[in-house]
């Protein structure tokens, strides 16, 4: 497992720590659930990118042919 030092401000960093212990999990806890978000999000663009350029590959050739 990889670390990252993330810069917060002071206040930013209170209301995460605050939250995050409301709810019973330690502070780092949020910021792997947006990571994994993030990079999921991506990743289900790149899927839907590809499906729809292999789906419309021969409308796009004959496109380019005019």
């Amino acid at each position: 497992m990889s670390t990252f030092a993330v810069e917060l401000p002071t206040e930013q960093a209170e209301q995460l720590r605050r939250e995050a212990e409301r709810q019973g999990l330690r502070a780092e806890d949020p910021l792997r659930q947006v990571a994994e978000s993030y990079l999921s999000r991506a990743d289900s663009f790149e899927a839907a990118a590809a499906y729809v350029l292999r789906k419309n590959a021969e409308l796009y050739r004959r496109l380019a042919k005019h």
